[in-house]
């Protein structure tokens, strides 16, 4: 028994006093002290705590490498169970060996064996070099786990120091990554590589810090100041997801929206052409007034997030006229995409509030690929079974209209508010096409522009006109667009949809 104890003691320890001290003042806890923070207290019950790779060093208390560098087990948060792993920096610097890879492996088959979200804490210098193809071997079957839980059960990666080489590529798999600011890194090739190579002389927070990843790569979809705000992110966004994908969300008491939502009536500007921001409309619709949102930094011409209607969770995705007028790009349409495929995984309707005048013009967008990119929203929408609803604010103009989850791609309910504007093109450019004589021979062509433009609008681009084919199921009022979600969600709640039978689709990557 003393022997047992002495083990545990020297496991715990991780790698000394001094090890720790050093993590402590670069701003990080330990791998135990963040599961501690994590999860709910007293909750946590490691397994292979004992685990080694030197088996001549067995019954030894003098062994290197305590737990192989990484602590792995399960615990609860809030009450729910989670599988969790936490790469221990103390330790030959969290480097990933064999057992080490094993240990995290044993966790992920656990997680799915037994449909609990997993979260992994990575904090690691990379592959244990000396380890050799043990090693790769170990990434390899980290990621191949990855990819088959992906869709089963919600996998969220925590970067809470660096991240690199072949590391990078499990937590790019899993769902969702969380990166705190100064202290988390990823990167496939660090800043003395790129100088070597390139003659790019960068830093490595410039390079693959939480900012670059949340604002520029999109790798990374939320942002922390520091370890506790994560650990907050974290607990709030598992409040809005099923424990596995044949489980519904969790419900919660249904809450008014805390914003007046009589504003709503002053949000939306008479000038059509003037921006106003979509999420002070979310948020007078949803329970509480609270959105989570998704990659709030990167593609912020679109909004991606989570909140609530009636306590029921629901995945929220709008054009953000704020920033590019609202126009779908390459990345605003991966980013939408994912966030779609990721909601349709687990059981979260859809609610998307439409404002979108068309897609970005310009030579860098065509030669980038947009219509490839523009492709995934397609597929996403029309793959995803889950309840859809759709609202039109305001224009709903081209292939940008269909894309944003119109009736033609599977909505099951479309509704739209009397300034909706749905039409091939916007009126400006269609005028520009079909009036242009007109428009030359006029004495006041601003005037006569104006006139026409108006025309347009209540002849080819008002609500009523997709409302009488059946394309809108209902124009109604800004203040009843909250009542209108809730009755959808209820109307289509129980939606069951046969699909022909294939191995899997092809989605345009």
């Amino acid at each position: 028994m003393k022997h047992l104890e002495e083990r545990r003691k020297r496991t715990y320890a991780g790698g000394g006093e001094k090890r720790v001290e050093a993590q402590h003042q670069k701003g990080k806890l330990t791998a135990r002290e963040r599961l501690n923070k994590l999860l709910d207290e007293g909750s946590f019950v490691e397994i292979g705590t004992f685990s080694q790779t030197n088996l001549e060093d067995a019954s030894s208390l003098d062994y290197p490498n305590p737990g192989e560098g990484v602590v792995t087990g399960y615990g609860t948060v809030s009450g729910r169970r989670i599988y969790v792993y936490a790469q221990d920096f103390t330790v030959a610097g969290g480097s990933l060996g064999e057992v080490h890879a094993r240990k995290i492996c044993r966790v992920l088959d656990l997680a799915a064996q037994n449909g609990t979200p997993v979260i992994g804490l990575n904090d690691s210098g990379g592959a244990r070099i000396q380890e050799g193809v043990y090693s790769l071997d170990g990434f390899g079957n980290i990621f191949y786990r990855n990819t088959l839980c992906s869709g089963v059960i919600p996998q969220l990666s925590v970067i809470m120091g660096p991240c690199a080489g072949g590391a990078v590529y499990s937590p790019a798999i899993t769902d969702f990554v969380f990166m705190v600011d100064k202290t988390s890194n990823m990167f496939i090739t660090g800043p003395q590589v790129i100088k070597a190579v390139t003659g790019e002389d960068v830093s490595s927070e410039d390079l693959g810090g939480a900012a670059t990843h949340n604002n520029t790569s999109g790798v990374a979809h939320f942002f922390a100041e520091d370890e506790e705000e994560c650990f907050s992110q974290i607990r709030r966004l598992l409040s809005f997801l099923p424990s596995n994908n044949v489980e519904d969300p969790p419900l919660a008491e249904p809450r008014e929206p805390e914003l007046d939502p009589e504003e709503l009536l002053e949000i939306m500007p008479d000038n059509p052409n003037r921006s106003y921001d979509v999420r002070e409309v979310i948020k007078r619709v949803v329970d509480g007034s609270e959105l989570m949102e998704v990659h709030g930094g990167y593609a912020p011409n679109a909004v991606v997030g989570l909140a609530r209607l009636n306590g029921q969770a629901v995945g929220i995705i709008a054009n953000q006229p704020l920033v590019k007028a609202g126009c779908l790009d390459i990345n605003s349409s991966d980013k939408i995409a994912r966030f779609v495929r990721f909601c349709d995984c687990f059981n979260l309707p859809l609610i998307t509030f439409v404002d979108v005048p068309g897609y970005l013009p310009g030579v860098e967008q065509e030669w980038g690929g947009v219509i490839r990119h523009g492709a995934k929203i397609l597929y996403a929408y029309s793959d995803a079974t889950v309840p859809q609803i759709s609202i039109i604010l305001r224009k709903a103009y081209g292939g940008a209209y269909i894309a944003m989850n119109s009736r033609s791609l599977g909505a099951d309910l479309c509704l739209a508010w009397p300034t909706a504007e749905i039409a091939v093109m916007g009126p400006e450019g269609a005028v520009n096409i079909v009036n242009r004589r007109e428009l030359e021979a006029a004495d006041d062509k601003k005037q006569k522009r104006q006139e026409l433009v108006q025309e347009y609008r209540d002849r080819y681009a008002n609500p009523y006109i997709a409302a009488a084919r059946g394309w809108i199921d209902e124009v109604i009022q800004p203040l009843e667009t909250r009542a209108h979600l809730i009755c959808g969600l209820e109307m289509v709640g129980t939606k069951r949809e046969q699909r022909l039978s294939r191995k899997h689709g092809n989605i345009p990557l």
